[in-house]
């Protein structure tokens, strides 16, 4: 059987393709077609312990069967698409769940509020992600590089994304979200490749008639999208970049904080 393996971040750039053909016998699983990807690029192996797995889209487990023509995405550590808002009563969406990658500033904040809050809502609490000169954490196997640049400033972001998966993902949280606090007016709008310093990158807002949900709702919102959503960050210096962020978690948290 054949299937399609995607590469992301760090991988695309070890592999130095975005896309792999793989021939496969019958019954192989998710962990074979990652021993075949190896096979032909043997500098991936290292980032094993690190990577997560989704077919055609969805987060799976590397024991998992795959079948002829799956796609096979492997996901680095994440940072943690088109628009998927649906209304609610007239013209007001219930949710804006967005990848962009035309700019956007502060004020995206007051303009979520607007599409998105009711009269019934006594609450709107939003947050947004700046780039910051100061670096974050490498991710597994991005140590070296950034003990490389240390003591040096971050120029800018640069994210990548797997566009329909991340949909897919912030579609699901919005739904952990009603179902734990409630809140069904919700915005999360992520940008995509390069954010200069200062700008933001992340904006999230949410509605409710009351405050306390509200705020648990926008630390949700921002905690899971950057825990789990298919998207990667490069710290980009003068002279080079570095990979950051955390292995993936693929599934919802336990409990709600």
């Amino acid at each position: 059987m054949n299937i399609r393996v995607r590469l992301f971040a760090v991988q695309r750039e070890l592999a130095g393709s975005r896309e792999v053909a793989l021939e496969l016998p019958e019954g192989a699983t998710i962990e074979d077609g990652w021993a075949a990807l190896v096979a032909r690029f043997p500098l991936l192996a290292p980032g094993r312990a690190a990577v997560r797995f989704a077919r055609n889209g969805a987060y799976a487990d590397p024991g998992e069967p795959l079948g002829d023509g799956d796609e096979l995405a492997c996901i680095p550590p994440v940072s943690g698409g088109a628009d998927v808002a649906g209304p609610v009563g007239g013209d007001t969406p219930r949710r804006i769940l967005e990848l962009r990658e035309d700019a956007f500033g502060n004020d995206i904040l007051a303009e979520l509020a607007d599409r998105l809050a009711t009269p019934a809502d006594g609450a709107v609490v939003g947050f947004i992600g700046r780039t910051r000169v100061t670096p974050g954490t490498p991710a597994p196997g991005q140590e070296a590089e950034a003990a490389r640049h240390a003591g040096r400033a971050v120029e800018s972001l640069d994210y990548e994304a797997h566009e329909t998966m991340a949909a897919a993902m912030l579609e699901q949280i919005a739904d952990e979200i009603g179902e734990r606090f409630g809140v069904e007016r919700v915005a999360i709008v992520h940008r995509t490749g390069e954010v200069p310093l200062g700008e933001p990158s992340i904006a999230v807002v949410a509605c409710s008639p009351h405050r306390d949900a509200a705020f648990l709702a926008a630390k949700y919102a921002i905690d899971e999208t950057k825990a789990r959503a298919p998207i990667w960050k490069a710290e980009r210096f003068a002279d080079g970049h570095v990979w950051v962020g955390e292995v993936a978690r693929t599934s919802a948290r336990d409990e709600a904080h």
